[in-house]
């Protein structure tokens, strides 16, 4: 996976949103199991209290759940995943639209320049 992180947010939250989209976006299958605490935090080159304060956020979320002894796995329910992804692209699609409007685009404005690119970005 590569991280990539911004001085504004604390690392843990970071953290929490990357593995997320990791999860939402497929790169962890449903039941997969997650590489180790310290293995993530290598990866990441972050300290392993911070990766283990991002998993546990995920457990609570429902992302997440540990079985004793085996490790970490990402949630079996599929229903759960889509979920998040759902939750996701509306956050992002709200951020999208506020800053459209920010730049005078009102809805029909947005519309139609999204028409516009999409039949740019089909060709």
């Amino acid at each position: 996976m590569e991280w990539q992180f911004r001085g504004d947010v604390p690392i843990y939250t970071q953290l929490c949103e990357q593995l997320t989209l990791a999860i939402v976006a497929g790169a962890f299958s449903p039941g997969e199991r997650l590489p180790t605490v310290r293995e993530m935090a290598v990866d990441a080159g972050v300290n392993p209290n911070t990766m283990q304060r991002a998993l546990s956020e995920l457990e609570r979320s429902g992302l997440v759940y540990t079985q004793r002894t085996a490790g970490r796995y990402v949630t079996e329910s599929v229903e759960r995943i889509e979920a998040e992804r759902q939750r996701i692209a509306e956050t992002r699609a709200r951020e999208f639209l506020a800053a459209m409007e920010k730049l005078g685009y009102d809805h029909a404005g947005t519309v139609d320049l999204l028409e516009q690119m999409r039949g740019e970005w089909m060709q």
